[in-house]
Protein backbone atom coordinates (compact mmCIF):
# COMPACT_ATOMS: atom_id res chain seq x y z
CA UNK A 1 0.00 0.00 0.00
CA UNK A 2 1.72 3.80 -0.66
CA UNK A 3 0.36 7.26 -1.01
CA UNK A 4 1.05 8.00 -4.66
CA UNK A 5 2.46 7.03 -7.91
CA UNK A 6 6.25 6.45 -7.23
CA UNK A 7 6.85 5.77 -3.91
CA UNK A 8 8.07 2.37 -4.20
CA UNK A 9 5.58 -0.04 -3.98
CA UNK A 10 6.39 -2.45 -6.84
CA UNK A 11 10.35 -2.19 -6.20
CA UNK A 12 9.42 -3.77 -2.37
CA UNK A 13 7.16 -6.03 -3.62
CA UNK A 14 9.99 -7.70 -6.46
CA UNK A 15 12.54 -7.11 -3.36
CA UNK A 16 10.22 -9.35 -1.41
CA UNK A 17 9.38 -11.79 -4.52
CA UNK A 18 13.41 -12.18 -4.68
CA UNK A 19 13.39 -12.76 -0.79
CA UNK A 20 11.10 -15.56 -1.35
CA UNK A 21 12.60 -17.61 -4.40
CA UNK A 22 16.02 -17.52 -2.09
CA UNK A 23 14.20 -19.11 0.52
CA UNK A 24 12.65 -21.93 -1.78
CA UNK A 25 9.15 -20.66 -2.58
CA UNK A 26 7.80 -21.04 -6.22
CA UNK A 27 7.61 -17.21 -7.46
CA UNK A 28 6.33 -16.06 -11.30
CA UNK A 29 5.40 -12.50 -12.32
CA UNK A 30 2.17 -12.38 -13.71
CA UNK A 31 2.15 -8.68 -14.58
CA UNK A 32 4.21 -6.18 -13.68
CA UNK A 33 4.38 -2.54 -14.61
CA UNK A 34 7.97 -0.96 -14.57
CA UNK A 35 6.51 2.64 -15.98
CA UNK A 36 10.14 3.11 -17.05
CA UNK A 37 11.92 3.06 -14.06
CA UNK A 38 15.82 1.59 -14.20
CA UNK A 39 16.23 0.52 -10.32
CA UNK A 40 12.37 -1.20 -10.81
CA UNK A 41 12.88 -2.76 -14.31
CA UNK A 42 16.78 -4.46 -13.08
CA UNK A 43 14.75 -6.53 -10.09
CA UNK A 44 12.94 -8.21 -13.08
CA UNK A 45 16.29 -9.98 -13.45
CA UNK A 46 16.50 -13.77 -11.84
CA UNK A 47 12.75 -13.88 -11.76
CA UNK A 48 10.41 -15.88 -13.93
CA UNK A 49 7.96 -13.17 -16.15
CA UNK A 50 4.81 -15.00 -17.68
CA UNK A 51 4.17 -13.75 -21.40
CA UNK A 52 1.39 -11.35 -21.59
CA UNK A 53 -1.71 -12.53 -23.66
CA UNK A 54 -1.89 -10.34 -26.22
CA UNK A 55 -5.98 -8.80 -27.00
CA UNK A 56 -6.68 -6.60 -30.36
CA UNK A 57 -9.55 -3.86 -29.64
CA UNK A 58 -10.21 -1.29 -31.89
CA UNK A 59 -7.39 -2.10 -34.26
CA UNK A 60 -4.79 -2.23 -31.37
CA UNK A 61 -3.20 -5.13 -30.11
CA UNK A 62 -3.25 -4.25 -25.71
CA UNK A 63 -0.95 -6.68 -23.40
CA UNK A 64 -2.84 -8.39 -20.59
CA UNK A 65 -1.86 -10.78 -18.07
CA UNK A 66 -2.65 -14.15 -18.89
CA UNK A 67 -4.60 -15.52 -16.70
CA UNK A 68 -5.09 -18.99 -17.87
CA UNK A 69 -1.23 -19.22 -18.43
CA UNK A 70 -0.80 -18.39 -15.08
CA UNK A 71 -3.61 -20.60 -13.65
CA UNK A 72 -1.74 -23.44 -15.70
CA UNK A 73 1.54 -22.71 -14.84
CA UNK A 74 0.23 -22.53 -10.98
CA UNK A 75 3.16 -21.53 -8.61
CA UNK A 76 3.54 -21.22 -5.14
CA UNK A 77 3.13 -17.12 -5.45
CA UNK A 78 2.02 -14.93 -8.40
CA UNK A 79 3.12 -11.10 -8.48
CA UNK A 80 0.19 -9.49 -10.16
CA UNK A 81 1.06 -5.31 -9.77
CA UNK A 82 -1.42 -2.65 -10.30
CA UNK A 83 -4.45 -4.31 -8.24
CA UNK A 84 -6.78 -1.64 -9.38
CA UNK A 85 -6.34 -2.05 -13.05
CA UNK A 86 -9.26 -2.21 -15.50
CA UNK A 87 -8.44 -4.80 -17.98
CA UNK A 88 -9.10 -4.48 -21.45
CA UNK A 89 -12.50 -5.61 -23.17
CA UNK A 90 -12.54 -9.50 -23.81
CA UNK A 91 -10.81 -10.46 -21.02
CA UNK A 92 -12.50 -12.95 -18.44
CA UNK A 93 -12.84 -9.84 -15.60
CA UNK A 94 -13.16 -6.44 -16.03
CA UNK A 95 -11.00 -6.00 -13.20
CA UNK A 96 -7.57 -7.23 -12.42
CA UNK A 97 -8.37 -7.90 -8.61
CA UNK A 98 -11.22 -10.36 -9.91
CA UNK A 99 -8.23 -12.08 -11.92
CA UNK A 100 -6.63 -12.29 -8.32
CA UNK A 101 -9.67 -13.51 -6.47
CA UNK A 102 -9.77 -16.56 -9.09
CA UNK A 103 -6.23 -17.11 -8.81
CA UNK A 104 -6.47 -17.13 -4.66
CA UNK A 105 -9.69 -19.36 -5.06
CA UNK A 106 -7.26 -21.81 -6.88
CA UNK A 107 -4.53 -22.19 -4.34
CA UNK A 108 -2.23 -19.44 -5.34
CA UNK A 109 -1.07 -16.88 -2.95
CA UNK A 110 -0.50 -13.13 -4.07
CA UNK A 111 1.23 -10.53 -4.27
CA UNK A 112 0.05 -7.20 -5.36
CA UNK A 113 0.38 -3.37 -4.81
CA UNK A 114 -2.20 -0.59 -4.63
CA UNK A 115 -2.06 3.38 -3.92
CA UNK A 116 -3.87 4.38 -1.06
CA UNK A 117 -6.61 6.69 -3.31
CA UNK A 118 -7.45 3.43 -5.01
CA UNK A 119 -9.50 2.27 -1.96
CA UNK A 120 -13.17 2.44 -2.64
CA UNK A 121 -14.37 3.73 0.56
CA UNK A 122 -11.55 6.93 0.66
CA UNK A 123 -12.64 7.85 -3.26
CA UNK A 124 -14.96 10.75 -2.46
CA UNK A 125 -12.32 11.95 0.97
CA UNK A 126 -9.28 12.18 -2.11
CA UNK A 127 -11.32 13.59 -4.47
CA UNK A 128 -11.96 16.37 -2.43
CA UNK A 129 -8.45 16.79 -1.40
CA UNK A 130 -6.81 16.48 -4.73
CA UNK A 131 -9.70 17.56 -7.03
CA UNK A 132 -9.06 14.77 -9.04
CA UNK A 133 -11.81 11.35 -9.22
CA UNK A 134 -9.96 8.42 -9.37
CA UNK A 135 -11.90 6.28 -11.70
CA UNK A 136 -10.25 3.22 -10.96
CA UNK A 137 -11.04 1.68 -7.28
CA UNK A 138 -10.67 -1.78 -5.39
CA UNK A 139 -13.29 -2.50 -3.19
CA UNK A 140 -12.26 -2.73 0.73
CA UNK A 141 -12.99 -6.40 1.16
CA UNK A 142 -10.02 -7.41 -1.06
CA UNK A 143 -8.24 -4.83 0.78
CA UNK A 144 -9.28 -6.51 3.53
CA UNK A 145 -9.07 -9.96 2.35
CA UNK A 146 -5.15 -9.71 2.31
CA UNK A 147 -3.27 -11.94 4.84
CA UNK A 148 -0.64 -9.17 5.57
CA UNK A 149 -0.54 -5.30 4.45
CA UNK A 150 3.11 -3.64 3.74
CA UNK A 151 2.53 0.66 3.83
CA UNK A 152 5.38 1.87 1.29
CA UNK A 153 5.78 5.45 2.81
CA UNK A 154 7.58 8.58 1.43
CA UNK A 155 7.73 11.29 2.91
CA UNK A 156 6.64 14.49 0.49
CA UNK A 157 9.59 16.13 -0.02
CA UNK A 158 11.21 12.91 -0.79
CA UNK A 159 8.69 11.81 -3.89
CA UNK A 160 9.08 15.06 -5.00
CA UNK A 161 12.36 14.69 -5.36
CA UNK A 162 12.03 11.79 -7.40
CA UNK A 163 9.46 13.37 -9.57
CA UNK A 164 12.49 16.10 -10.33
CA UNK A 165 14.97 13.25 -11.08
CA UNK A 166 12.56 11.63 -13.51
CA UNK A 167 12.41 8.42 -11.63
CA UNK A 168 8.12 8.68 -11.76
CA UNK A 169 7.41 10.39 -14.48
CA UNK A 170 8.76 12.06 -17.71
CA UNK A 171 10.21 15.52 -17.41
CA UNK A 172 6.74 16.82 -19.04
CA UNK A 173 4.46 14.71 -17.15
CA UNK A 174 6.84 15.12 -14.02
CA UNK A 175 6.16 19.24 -14.31
CA UNK A 176 2.66 18.63 -14.66
CA UNK A 177 2.23 16.42 -11.94
CA UNK A 178 3.84 18.94 -9.49
CA UNK A 179 2.28 21.44 -10.19
CA UNK A 180 -1.19 19.72 -9.59
CA UNK A 181 -1.88 16.26 -8.04
CA UNK A 182 1.52 15.84 -6.75
CA UNK A 183 1.57 19.03 -4.63
CA UNK A 184 2.81 19.32 -0.85
CA UNK A 185 -0.23 19.54 0.81
CA UNK A 186 -2.08 16.61 -1.50
CA UNK A 187 0.97 13.92 -0.83
CA UNK A 188 0.82 15.02 3.20
CA UNK A 189 -2.94 14.40 3.11
CA UNK A 190 -2.58 11.55 0.78
CA UNK A 191 0.25 9.82 2.84
CA UNK A 192 -2.12 10.69 6.47
CA UNK A 193 -4.67 8.58 5.10
CA UNK A 194 -2.71 5.65 3.84
CA UNK A 195 -1.26 5.81 7.41
CA UNK A 196 -4.58 5.61 8.82
CA UNK A 197 -6.04 2.78 7.14
CA UNK A 198 -2.80 0.80 7.54
CA UNK A 199 -3.39 1.86 11.59
CA UNK A 200 -7.26 0.78 11.25
CA UNK A 201 -5.96 -2.60 9.96
CA UNK A 202 -3.78 -2.92 12.40
CA UNK A 203 -5.84 -2.15 15.20
CA UNK A 204 -9.27 -4.61 13.78
CA UNK A 205 -5.84 -7.56 13.68
CA UNK A 206 -4.81 -6.84 17.61
CA UNK A 207 -9.09 -6.61 18.75
CA UNK A 208 -9.08 -10.42 16.81
CA UNK A 209 -5.99 -11.66 18.47
CA UNK A 210 -7.20 -10.52 22.00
Amino acid sequence: LGAAPGVGKTYEMLQSAHARKRAGADVVIGVVETHGRLETQALLEGLEVLPRRQIEYRGQVIEEMDLDGLLARHPQIAIVDELAHTNAAGSRHPKRYLDVEELLANGIDVYSAVNIQHIESLNDVVAQITRVRVRETVPDSIFDLADAVELIDLTPDDLIQRLKEGKVYVPKQAERALEHYFSPGNLTALRELALRRTAERVDEQLLTHM
